[in-house]
Parts: C-alpha cells; structure tokens; sequence
C-alpha cells in the first residue's frame, strides 16, 4: 500500500451507527445493467458482473430491485416482488460479498415513471391523477388509500425476502423522481388527504410510513448489524416554482430519521456533478447541497455524496462534505479505481471502454440498454466510452 498523501483520508475506517466496520470511505453505487431475465430474474452475466465488482468498494449497492411490477423502472432490471427471486438474489449476494464487502439491495417504486408497466399493462400510478404525452399520452391513476397501503406492505415484503438472501442491508429511494419523492412534492402531488399537498407533514406521511414498515421487519426478523440506507433528493424545483425545499428535506429526514434506524443517507438528483450541486431557493439559497445537508445532519448519520464523481480530484472535492463517496458509473470501465489509489497508482485509472474489454470487465453484452440516455445527462463516461455502450444494445 503506497497511498498518495492527500487521498489518506478517503482510506481511514468507518463505523456506521450500528457498529458495521467500512475498510474505507468508497461505496459502489448503484446501477442497473439492463441482464435480467424479462421476469426479473437473476442471470449468470449479472452474477459475473457483480463478482468483477467485488473488490471495488466495502459498501455495495445494487441497482433498483423493483417490489411490484407496477413500479418497475427497466425492462430487464431485477426484481424483489416475489419468493421466486430469493435464490437468484441470493447468489448476487453471495457475489457481490465474496470479497468481504456489504452487499445493500436498493429496494424501489417507479410511480409514474415506470415505462415497462406503462408498456406492459398500459397504467402507471402516482400520488395525483395526472395527464401526460411522453413516453405516449397517458394519464397517471392517483392511489387510492388502499394501494397506498399495498405498496407499504410491498416495501416491507421485499426487505424480508432481501434478508432471507443474505443480503446485508437494504436502500429505500426516495430520489430522482421515484414513488417516495413524487409523494413530498407539490408539483406531482394534489391529493387533498393526509397524504396530500395541504402541508409538509402530510406529503411526508406515505415515506414515513415505508421506512416504519420497513424497519418493522428488520427489528423483527434481521441481525443486529443490518444496514438501512435511505437515498433522497434534498430539493425539487422547476425554474422559480419549489416542488419541495431543502427545509421541506430536512423536515422529512428528521421525522424518518425518529421512526427508522437510518445508517447513512446518500443525496441524488439529476444533471452534472451532483456533487457540486447549489441550493436553487429558498433559505439556503446559493450554497453547496452536501454542505447544507452535512451540516443539518450534524454527525447523526454518515452522508454519502453522489452524483458525477468520477476522478480521483472530484473524490477529494466530494469529500469536503461527506463522510463516504459514492461512484457508480466509474466502476463499470475501471472496477479496479479504488485499488489502484490505494497503491498511489491513481495515474493508471483509465474510465475508456472498447469492446475488446468486455470479458475481462464482465459487462453483459446487452448492457445498458435504455441507461445510456441517464449517463448522457451525468456525462461521468466520455463520450467516446458512451458510444461503445450504444453498439451493444443496438
């Protein structure tokens, strides 16, 4: 080991809260490959990729594992919906431990952003009926309280057959415009009932009550060390108009952080360098998103930075305000990044791609396929790196 002096720090062990011991500051974050079977089932080539990955980071998270079809976000993404899963999940697990790290599986809801329901079944649900033109016209069918409280028991159901995998922890999302957060934001949610726009409290009710189901059967059923993370988008605005504010985040995660043994959140949104990201309303206006969030968590929980991290460099600047870095995209080009920092080698970390390296790399070969377009807007792959991607699923 021959760390270069200023990368020291990323090298240092954590705690998490509940006493789970990290050999360092870098998580595996999650990312779809599209190698699932249509069913949702775990394949060799998504078993291969995790082994491939093992050693990249201590903490690893799977990319969406979806609880119902109603909320499956990617066509051959895999799924947590019901007992049949358990074995394959099982071996990903397996896979993704094999090198001593965590194995988290992030467990979501698509909403109204699942194309493959809308494909499939043609409806798609949401907080508030909603009428929309992409990908076809469509109209989004509000939730009745009763579908409300079905995807609840969907939540608590897929962390029960996640910890009968082996799984070492569970993530609920409530970023990037999944389920959860459509229900805290104002621009997709005019119910006018306890789950509804009339105040803050009301908006945050249905992830709040995810988390208190959730954590339910981990207090019921998983071992004392079991991680649950939470992934969230600290503000939503269009232009001048506020979805929901970084003091509406904050309220959100103090209330899930009282009903929920939380052991790190990760911050997400959407576009370039999340990580660097500024407040665009309100209080908090102009200032960093992680610094505002890392200072309102105030040591309670790790924060993890996520989002357009994808060079040495950027890890030190990400890690100003965190306490773990989370990388997803880097990973899949060079599995060996956080390796070869750790040997002072950082000047051999090459994000490139040909095809020529997919069997070392373990990349499926229909990889990708309708996740192209997210790594456009995140651009952590060079465009050249993108373009390879877009020959193997076409």
């Amino acid at each position: 080991m021959n760390i270069t002096k200023q990368y020291k720090p990323m090298f240092e062990t954590i705690t998490l809260p509940n006493g789970t011991e990290l050999d360092n500051r870098f998580v595996l974050s999650p990312m779809i490959t599209n190698s699932s079977t249509s069913e949702g089932y775990v394949t060799g080539e998504d078993l291969a990729y995790a082994a491939r990955r093992a050693c990249s980071a201590p903490l690893q998270i799977t990319g969406a594992a979806y609880i119902e079809e109603y909320g499956q976000l990617f066509e051959y993404g895999f799924s947590i919906d019901d007992d049949r899963s358990i074995e394959g999940l099982k071996q990903l697990a397996q896979a993704m431990k094999k090198d001593g790290a965590k194995a988290i599986i992030q467990l979501t809801h698509a909403g109204r952003f699942s194309k493959i329901s809308l494909k499939d079944f043609g409806v798609v649900y949401g907080p508030s009926k909603m009428n929309l033109k992409t990908p076809v016209e469509h109209t989004v069918l509000p939730m009745s309280k009763r579908k409300i409280q079905h995807v609840i028991t969907q939540y608590a159901d897929a962390t029960r057959r996640a910890i009968k995998a082996g799984f070492d922890g569970v993530e609920i999302s409530s970023a990037q415009r999944l389920l959860i957060q459509t229900f805290l934001s104002t621009f997709s949610n005019e119910r006018n009932d306890e789950y509804g726009a009339g105040n803050i409290e009301n908006r945050s009710r249905f992830g709040i009550e995810v988390m208190e189901a959730v954590q339910k059967v981990i207090d019921e059923e998983a071992p004392d060390d079991f991680i649950l993370g939470f992934r969230g988008t600290p503000e939503e605005t269009r232009g001048e108009k506020i979805g929901y504010s970084a003091e509406d985040f904050f309220y959100f995660m103090d209330r899930i952080i009282e009903v929920a043994n939380i052991q790190y959140l990760a911050t997400a949104s959407w576009g370039k360098n999340i990580y660097k990201q500024t407040i665009r309303q309100g209080k908090y206006k102009g200032e960093f998103m992680n610094q505002v969030v890392y200072e309102h968590i105030a040591g309670r929980i790790p924060v993890m930075a996520t989002g357009g991290i994808n060079s040495p460099e950027k890890v030190l600047e990400a890690f100003q305000f965190s306490d773990m870095v989370g990388m997803s995209t880097p990973f899949v080009t060079e599995p060996d990044f956080v390796i070869k920092l750790k040997d002072g080698r950082e000047d051999e970390i090459n994000l490139g791609f040909s095809s020529e390296e997919l069997a070392d790399l373990a990349i499926p070969e229909r990889a990708f396929k309708d996740i192209v377009e997210l790594m456009d807007i995140g651009g952590s792959l060079s465009d050249e790196s993108r373009r390879e991607f877009r020959k193997l699923y076409k």
